[in-house]
């Protein structure tokens, strides 16, 4: 005897509801043992998760009347009348699919309720009013849940999920969003990495990958979200919401001048930094005074040499080679320079407290790295016993054991490095200092490679222009301060070699209480920097 087909329909609209009872699965339970009960064949379930908006919620209700109606499906188990329409456009659709054909039946079980073309009169009343308070429940939802949001607006709080690097912690009704200790350096790292104008996106997605940077689902994030998260404004304490900026309560991740410096970046149309096999150290780090446009590079017999690219029809001609510009920074970098060994001794002492700060990162590094393996191992184990049970198909099977096993490699690889600590000591905003004292030593040394100058120049550099053959450069926040810091330190340190606090014998003494002062603004001019 062939059975009566159907479709089964469950959905939840709000997390309560998920966590209190109306989960999906346990509606999904319940229509099949329904289905069961009454001999029905279920050929296909539907299930919409309370995370799906508005539009998909049609989208889906529609395609599934156009499948039951393709396939000749004659029956929909749903759980109750708001669980399958709150709105009179789709009740219609449903009335409109049932008068078709005399066979077509909507089951709303714990109703013990169904309605067909001939319903009764008094029974469709029933139906027509169970519609008609569920759409007065879904408008009366919808308005509460706008004036909640109005107020946490006025109060300074994103009504929504936080974007990567929060969480949100407290009560219904009373929640908070606070920085995730876990993922703040990653997000942190992610807007100083691409400021320093060295990383294309593609490029910074990857490093970030590498990072062990993740989405709250722990999958790879996209190029079209990595640039949603470096354009939000959440990050530097204001949110986005219906087209408007709003002052939030919640701390901030990074300061103003750094997220605007990104958005300068992401908005600019000319010289994007790409990675090619002969990449030039200055591509798009200097621009043209007359015209505003970036200086572009090119190989001549072996030598690189820089012009600009006429950007609005700049008259500028003469061509530049690297060399002379490098002659011309030089200098740049020892007007920072700790002169004396003792100076350096000074710095040391109140700088070691920030790294801390750094070996916290890289602990925090170490074990998500660790977890990323674990997980990866779990899930290749998984879809092995899949293969062998059958329970997956074996190419489907295939595909998650190769990317777990490409994943696990990744992080083994980064482990491989944390360990080895390979990276370069001016990476770390604490040694500043020692970058300033030695910045034209590692920039000519053989074994510093295009992209590490270029990191260097970026630390060292906010930007840097061209006015005939003159370069102009201007550095970035840390070393401005020490421009201005520094050449005071030397001095006072140079009193006390000749005698004059000779008083004073300790390196770390106090030898001028300014300084002292000073030394906490300097600490903020590293950590922007790092």
């Amino acid at each position: 005897m062939n059975k009566t087909k159907a479709i089964i329909y469950a959905r939840v609209s709000t997390k309560e509801q998920e966590e209190t009872g109306y989960s999906l699965d346990s509606q999904e339970k319940l229509l099949k043992d329904y289905a069961q009960n009454k001999g029905f064949d279920t050929k296909k379930t539907i299930r919409v998760s309370e995370s799906a908006s508005g539009k998909q919620i049609r989208k889906t209700f529609n395609e599934m009347l156009r499948y039951a109606t393709k396939n000749k499906i004659p029956v929909i188990l749903c759980e109750k009348i708001d669980r399958l329409t709150r709105n009179l456009k789709d009740a219609a659709s449903i009335s409109d699919w049932l008068s078709d054909d005399d066979k077509r039946e909507v089951h709303f079980v714990k109703e013990s309720f169904v309605v067909n073309k001939n319903t009764r009169a008094h029974e469709n009343l029933v139906w027509d009013m169970k519609v008609a308070i569920a759409r007065f429940y879904a408008n009366n939802l919808s308005e509460e849940v706008r004036k909640g949001q109005r107020e946490k607006l006025a109060q300074g709080w994103l009504p929504t999920t936080p974007p990567l690097g929060y969480k949100t912690i407290g009560e219904k009704g009373h929640k908070i969003h606070v920085i995730d200790k876990e993922v703040a350096p990653l997000v942190r790292k992610m807007f100083n990495l691409y400021a320093t104008g060295n990383y294309s996106l593609n490029a910074l997605l990857q490093k970030m990958y590498e990072e062990g940077l993740r989405n709250r689902k722990g999958r790879r994030i996209c190029k079209s979200r990595l640039h949603e998260y470096l354009s939000e404004p959440f990050y530097y304490g204001k949110f986005r919401w219906s087209g408007q900026i709003h002052k939030g309560q919640h701390e901030p991740l990074i300061s103003k001048e750094l997220f605007d410096e990104v958005q300068a970046k992401l908005t600019r149309k000319i010289g994007s930094p790409q990675y090619k096999k002969h990449l030039p150290v200055f591509k798009a780090k200097i621009e043209c005074e007359l015209c505003g446009g970036l200086i572009t590079w090119e190989i001549q017999r072996g030598h690189w040499y820089g012009h600009c690219n006429h950007y609005k029809g700049c008259p500028r001609e003469k061509f530049l080679r690297q060399g002379d510009v490098e002659d011309q920074l030089f200098p740049y970098f020892d007007r920072v320079a700790p002169k004396n060994e003792r100076v350096l001794q000074w710095l040391e002492k109140g700088l070691k407290e920030d790294q801390s700060v750094e070996i916290d990162y890289h602990t925090k590094k170490r074990d998500r790295l660790n977890a990323i393996v674990a997980k990866a191992d779990k899930r290749i184990e998984e879809a092995y016993k899949d293969k062998i049970d059958g329970g997956m198909p074996v190419p489907l099977c295939l595909k998650v054991i190769n990317e777990s096993t490409e994943e696990k490699e990744t992080a083994m690889e980064e482990l491989e490095k944390l360990s080895k600590d390979r990276t370069l000591y001016y990476e770390a905003g604490f040694a500043i200092h020692e970058l300033a004292t030695s910045a034209v030593a590692i920039y000519k040394n053989v074994k510093t490679n295009t992209e590490e100058k270029r990191l260097l120049l970026s630390y060292i550099f906010s930007n840097m222009s061209l006015n005939s053959d003159e370069i102009r450069p201007n550095y970035s926040v840390a070393f401005e301060f020490l421009l201005e810091w520094m050449p005071r330190m030397n001095q006072t340190f140079e009193q006390a070699e000749i005698g004059i606090n000779k008083g004073k014998k300790d390196a770390f003494a106090p030898l001028c209480s300014v300084l002292l002062r000073e030394l906490e603004r300097f600490r903020n001019c590293l950590m922007e920097t790092a």
